[in-house]
């Protein structure tokens, strides 16, 4: 399994948090929360039955910064983004919880799912079971496992905790190998495709269209990163893949929500505009 450099430094400090973590929250308290945390809104099912109508079933990204980019937007405000995406026509919200990288915290998490009635994944570079007791602690619905970042036998631990404490799993892949490797080792009906190449950092929509013949037809594919503007859109549909992972392009944009709106569901800027509409 080769990681690349920047992988590798992320996920050595977060074996370093998760160690502090643990030390002062037990697993044992965390699983206490967990067990007691509000039902989950169904993560999985929320994309999939949205993608069969063939309508995008938007998983709509808060973020304050990236690695590569920094900041993204300085006016952060998780709950309002959260209402926005919601009105704009998510289907599911991302929400970046890792603190030294992606300047994310626990509580963009709880305060985004407060604010809207969407099911919530948490988005972070999860590599101990802990993590995933503490995201349904947290009251995500689902969590996101990176092949790349991760052995098999790895995938199918926090798999398995997932499992059992009723949260879903979306799986990331970036190339052919991994998406192997992901098949044969889980049975998630989620599979993401990262257009990003984490040694370059370019972006291609084409690492999609390339992996798709090569997943089965009972997996919902969601594109993740590339989508910037109408043309992608269209093009990923005519390819029959209806599920997206967008940030940054919303992040950036004064109003988060308007900008999904404009990007996924153009007709209501029309219907709404219209001065024939009551």
């Amino acid at each position: 399994m080769s990681i690349p450099t920047v992988l590798e430094n992320i996920l050595a400090r977060k074996a370093e948090e998760v160690a502090a973590r643990r030390a002062v929250v037990s697993l044992a308290e965390v699983e206490r929360e967990a067990r007691a945390a509000d039902p989950v809104r169904g993560f999985a099912n929320a994309l999939i039955e949205k993608a069969k109508s063939k309508q995008p079933a938007v998983i709509a990204e808060i973020k304050k910064a990236s690695p590569s980019k920094g900041v993204l937007r300085e006016n952060f405000v998780p709950a309002d983004i959260a209402q926005s995406y919601q009105d704009g026509g998510a289907t599911c919200l991302s929400i970046l919880t890792d603190i030294d990288f992606f300047q994310g915290a626990d509580r963009y998490l709880q305060e985004a799912r407060s604010a809207c009635s969407l099911p919530v994944i948490r988005k972070d570079f999860m590599i101990d079971p802990y993590q995933i007791v503490e995201a349904r602690a947290l009251g995500a619905d689902c969590v996101l496992l990176i092949v790349s970042a991760l052995s098999d036998a790895q995938m199918a631990e926090l798999a398995a905790t997932a499992k059992s404490f009723d949260l879903d799993v979306l799986v990331e892949v970036h190339d052919g190998d991994e998406l192997e490797r992901a098949l044969n080792v889980l049975d998630t009906p989620l599979v993401g495709v990262n257009n990003r190449n984490l040694h370059t950092f370019d972006v291609s929509l084409e690492t999609t269209l390339d992996l798709l013949p090569r997943i089965p037809r009972d997996r919902l594919v969601v594109t993740e990163s590339g989508i910037l503007n109408r043309a992608d859109v269209e093009l990923m549909e005519i390819s029959e893949v209806y599920a997206f992972l967008v940030g940054e392009a919303f992040m950036r944009a004064e109003n988060p929500g308007s900008e999904l709106e404009r990007l996924f569901f153009p007709e209501r800027k029309r219907l709404v505009s219209s001065p024939d509409v009551d």
